[in-house]
């Protein structure tokens, strides 16, 4: 279906045609016409699905039909991370390109200048605003935020959210807008906390489930099982071939200290890498992520903090340095490659300990993944010695009586 096909207002089909933008994904064949019918809907689908421009056409439709004259915000749109804020607002400057719509992005980690845009945008009104929960309370405590006018919230990743605590926060911000709204949410899997939270914000609610904790068909995948003390090393063989070429590698670690080690590793490999990790400055960050786009750097080394909702296209291989905590993440990070029906790889290092996430991960795919054999070089790495553990002991109790040692007449022969 195209998205002529869905009756979308002129303007907007100027911008999706601009874009290149011409059939609808399976999430926006169904959801839009629902949203466009003003009904609340709850949608479970992945990343890479197409389910942001599902959720912003029928909204942008219905602002471009109906121009919002009045002061305050018409439609809100609640994200768990920065990163997902950003992209969103990024994405809707570019649909909404030929309408003259206005949107904001509402985030923490800028400086005071930011937080006084935000302000003014709040108080005065703007067509659209996507905020992080913690940056919305803060201006919510300060009690000029006029939500009077909205006629429709958003909770995009909404699973995420209630994994980060956001919770009471979500309920604040629920509690400040008008009853009479629509409401969209949308998240990737749905567990109980999700169904119990669509009950308490839904009303009679449109269900659509697309592809649930499945890895783009294009997504070719393998493991190698490597130890800790090898996986820097493995890292640098298999990147080394690539010195040169602009391949966009994305390359996930659990732990920001991993993350640090892995960029300066590869730098001083003479790959062009660069890091994200909460311990930069929001300013540093974005400006890693700004020349991974356009090819300054062909390798970004990240937290969990780009899994999921960064739109970066042509990503061609992913690393998982280390598996995640949950396998529901391994599918979002995987997700990063293989996009819109592009070709893909993923790669990722498991250590002996970390075998039973393997099969975790395996048992929600439902799929075996391929077992590639280290390099002998690899192989043949020694692991230092605070890694190859030491001889257990037996601890000497506290108040244990010393045996007496002998003295220097006893024992010996006559």
């Amino acid at each position: 279906m195209t998205f002529a096909e869905l009756n979308l207002n002129q303007e907007l089909l100027e911008g999706l045609d601009a874009m290149g933008f011409e059939t609808a994904t399976p999430i926006q064949e169904k959801a839009i016409p629902a949203i466009l019918e003003g009904r609340d809907l709850i949608a479970c689908a992945q990343t890479g699905t197409g389910k942001t421009a599902a959720f912003l056409l029928p909204m942008l439709h219905f602002l471009s039909e109906n121009p919002n004259n009045a002061n305050g915000v018409n439609t809100l749109i609640i994200v768990p991370t920065r990163e997902l804020a950003m992209q969103i607002d990024q994405q809707l400057e570019g649909f909404a390109y030929f309408t003259g719509l206005s949107s904001l992005a509402v985030y923490g980690g800028q400086d005071s200048d930011a937080f006084i845009q935000e302000k003014k945008a709040l108080t005065s009104g703007v067509d659209v605003v996507v905020a992080t929960p913690g940056r919305l309370i803060a201006h919510l405590n300060l009690g000029y935020v006029r939500f009077e006018k909205l006629k429709c919230l958003i909770l995009d990743e909404a699973d995420r959210m209630l994994d980060m605590g956001f919770l009471p926060d979500i309920s604040k911000i629920t509690n400040s807008l008008p009853k009479n709204r629509q409401n969209l949410m949308f998240s990737a899997t749905m567990p109980p906390k999700i169904k119990k939270l669509a009950k308490q914000i839904l009303r009679d609610p449109v269900s659509i489930t697309i592809a649930v904790s499945k890895p783009a068909e294009g997504v070719s995948q393998a493991v190698y099982h490597a130890e800790d003390h090898q996986k820097l090393e493995l890292l640098k063989y298999l990147l080394t071939p690539m010195k040169g070429k602009e391949n966009r590698i994305l390359i996930f670690s659990s732990r920001k200290s991993s993350v640090k080690e892995i960029t300066n590793g590869l730098k001083r490999n003479g790959l062009k890498a660069g890091e994200i990790h909460s311990d930069l400055q929001q300013s540093d960050r974005e400006e890693t992520l700004r020349q991974y786009k356009n090819g300054t750097i062909h390798i970004l080394v990240a937290t969990d903090i780009l899994s999921r909702g960064i739109d970066v296209k042509n990503i061609q291989l992913v690393f998982n340095y280390d598996l995640p905590g949950d396998a529901e993440d391994y599918i979002h990070r995987v997700g990063r490659t293989a996009r819109a029906d592009t070709k893909g790889m993923a790669i990722t290092f498991v250590t002996r300990r970390e075998q039973g996430k393997l099969k975790n991960i395996e048992k929600l795919m439902e799929m075996k993944v391929d077992k590639f054999e280290l390099p002998s070089s690899i192989q043949s790495l020694s692991a230092p010695p605070s890694a190859k553990g030491r001889r257990f002991q037996k601890p000497r109790r506290k108040n244990a009586r010393r045996k007496k040692r002998p003295s220097s007449s006893m024992g010996r022969s006559a």
